[in-house]
């Protein structure tokens, strides 16, 4: 047997190969890390084995393609994920029955790296953030509003509350995130104006962040809200906070905020929200939109425009019943005017940051935002906006390619059903609360305070409501108009716009005989009703909206109309002649002054 023998730099070239790969492989280990703009988070916060692993990658810079895992045997595979749209963009995935051991997890853009971690699962607790509002911070909580009011765009999406949406795990990334059992213990039901700031109350306490909040008063017909000193509550940050913890503030801050909290003035420093630029880059989900009036609605998210199909801005609010929907954008329910009692538009939250070592916590003025931990920057554009110049602009954004006639009439369409399926629910919720208190009389406030109160006026009569639905009719039967002065926002494809008009008013007169809603009578009995005979009652809308009334009034049935025969109840006298008193605000659409 010959032997053979190797030189002494062949030797020296093999060792110091080996040096090499033991050197790289350790040099791999330590190269997981997250990315500048790209950030992959994991829930619960301490992973256990045996029981489900969420994973949500969030990206600020462009789409993510996969979620790759390796295994602790070694073994890579793709997860299969759920995409949301951008910006920011993310990719969300679970590990239904995870082991012990070492898992990374690489969130990827063609083939790159674009941020990884490692998690041990059974040893410790995963990675909470940085304790601040900061970028990756920010970006996770859009993405996470996003996927938990995710649906497909044609699916009607309506909850009691928002606590189904929180005891979801399917919807709710941060469901259970502490392993306290604490979302079953959590009280959730906000209404309209507090859902903007319970959801980052919420988001807050799970993330181990600080939360801040303004008292304010209402304004007046001639300024809008002005607020007070913030309140900087640091009970959850850098610590698992319980239940009770998270129910102890999120009650006193339902109890500050009101509607007026978001209708603060766009050039105001002293405010919890402020205006953002009309740009798809800062129309983020979780973006607030307040109304001149006090309604507000969170933005939820971006649905592309495709050459088959129109694009699609998707928003959630609540109601004084509590009950929270998505909505589509449109002018029915982002209602916009200048006023001097208001500043309206979409506003972003303002964040307590970190004064440094020792310094404790602060809010940034409007100046200092630009750039700075994640915020888009402030700006005053909406302030110089007609109308007529704001809705075609978020038009442009939602649509760049611009919209067949047809299929914009469709959206809008869709939309005032959308609305008006809703008010069913809202008309049923005082049917049962008057049939629960046999005997109840609802006390009706006087003047402007009929839109702005509290107790039952306010959770189940519809005065806000039913404003909103007489604009949003108005908004279908003036398109054919907004064809002729505004022909630069549709595809004509060589049309002539008045003739494109004129279509659209053929087939509205078509379609609203087609479509139909259906609400529950007096004796428990079904009523159809077509949206033509609803825009035949229209003026019966104007003094629709007291609980007080059978429910046969409240759908504008009128004693020579066949479905009021069941009707058993009316309002009292006096509250009769205050509703004709405020009718012209109804017929003018016009919110009186306080």
């Amino acid at each position: 047997m010959t032997t053979r023998r190797i030189s002494p730099f062949l030797l020296a070239v093999q060792l110091l190969a080996c040096i090499l790969a033991v050197s790289g492989s350790a040099w791999a280990a330590s190269a997981c890390r997250q990315g500048e703009s790209t950030h992959v988070w994991v829930a619960p916060l301490v992973p256990r084995p045996g029981e489900p692993m969420e994973i949500l990658a969030v990206a600020t810079d462009g789409d993510l393609t996969e979620l790759q895992i390796r295994h602790p045997a070694g073994r890579q595979t793709e997860l299969p994920a759920v995409r949301g749209g951008g910006p920011p963009w993310s990719l969300r995935a679970a590990l239904s029955d995870p082991a012990a051991g070492s898992y990374r997890i690489e969130a990827r853009r063609e083939g790159e790296v674009a941020a990884c971690t490692e998690i041990q699962i059974g040893a410790g607790a995963a990675n909470r953030g940085s304790g601040e509002w900061d970028l990756a911070t920010q970006a996770l909580y859009a993405a996470w509003v996003e996927h938990l009011f995710d649906a497909p765009p044609d699916q009607s999406l309506n909850f009691p509350s928002l606590e189904p949406v929180l005891r979801d795990p399917g919807r709710n990334f941060l469901h259970d995130y502490l392993r306290q059992g604490e979302d079953e213990q959590v009280s959730a039901e906000p209404d309209c104006a507090d859902l903007p700031y319970f959801l980052r109350g919420y988001f807050a306490w799970k993330l181990g962040l600080p939360v801040a909040y303004r008292p304010c008063n209402r304004g007046s017909a001639a300024s809008p809200p002005r607020c007070g000193m913030p309140e900087i509550n640091l009970s959850f940050a850098g610590t698992a906070a319980s239940a009770g913890a998270f129910g102890k503030m999120s009650r006193k801050l339902v109890d500050t905020v009101h509607s007026g909290s978001a209708r603060t003035a766009l050039t105001d420093d002293a405010t919890d929200f402020y205006p953002v630029p009309l740009e798809r880059s800062a129309l983020w989900p979780g973006t607030l939109y307040a109304d001149p009036y006090g309604h507000t609605l969170v933005l939820v998210k971006w649905i592309p425009q495709t050459e088959d199909r129109g694009g699609l801005l998707l928003a959630v609010d609540a109601q004084p019943d509590n009950s929270v929907a998505r909505k589509r954008y449109w002018q029915g329910n982002f209602l916009f005017a200048p006023t001097p009692s208001a500043g309206p538009g979409f506003k972003a939250y303002r964040p307590p940051v970190s004064s440094g070592a020792g310094g404790g916590w602060r809010l940034l003025p409007n100046g200092a935002l630009a750039g700075r931990f994640g915020q888009p920057p402030y700006s005053t554009e909406q302030t110089k906006m007609a109308p007529e110049d704001f809705y075609a602009r978020l038009e442009r954004l939602i649509n760049p390619r611009g919209l067949d006639p047809e299929a914009a009439y469709t959206a809008t369409l869709e939309a005032l059903m959308e609305q008006l399926e809703t008010r069913v629910r809202s008309v049923d919720n005082g049917e049962k609360y008057i049939r629960a208190h046999s005997g109840t009389v609802v006390p009706m406030p006087s003047g402007p305070a009929i839109f702005e109160t509290t107790g039952p006026w306010e959770d189940y009569a519809t005065p806000a409501r039913d404003m909103r639905l007489l604009i949003a009719m108005k908004v279908l039967t003036a398109l054919p108009e907004r064809i002729r002065r505004h022909p630069e926002l549709f595809v004509l494809q060589g049309e002539d716009a008045a003739d494109a008009a004129g279509r659209i008013e053929r087939l509205h007169a078509q379609r609203i005989a087609e479509r139909f809603i259906s609400y529950t009578r007096s004796d428990g009995s079904p009523w159809r009703l077509s949206l033509a005979e609803i825009y035949r009652r229209r003026p019966a809308f104007e003094i629709a909206y007291n609980p007080n009334d059978c429910v046969e009034r409240r759908w504008g049935a009128a004693p020579d109309t066949a479905d009021f025969e069941t009707c058993r109840r009316r309002a009292p006298a006096e509250q009769r002649e205050r509703m004709k008193e405020y009718r012209p605000w109804f017929r003018e659409t016009r919110r009186p002054p306080r």
